[in-house]
């Protein structure tokens, strides 16, 4: 029989061991879901570019809720 610190030990382990697959599985699942293709990905890259411009010279023409 192990003694009570290595059977802690183990049980300490494998609550950890659970902890990270849960985080793992919860993080996965916050995730999109779908898969692009290049193409895609960087026309969605672009367009975000175009907004981040459009907001930085609305913030500097001082347009409010530009911020």
């Amino acid at each position: 029989m192990p003694s009570r610190s290595r059977l802690a030990k183990i049980l300490g382990l494998g609550a950890l061991a659970g902890l990270v697959a849960t985080g793992t599985v919860a993080a996965r699942g916050l995730r999109p879901t779908g898969t692009y293709t290049p193409s895609e990905v960087t026309t969605r890259l672009r367009e975000r570019y175009r907004q981040a411009l459009d907001r930085a010279r609305d913030a500097e023409a001082g347009v409010a809720g530009s911020e």
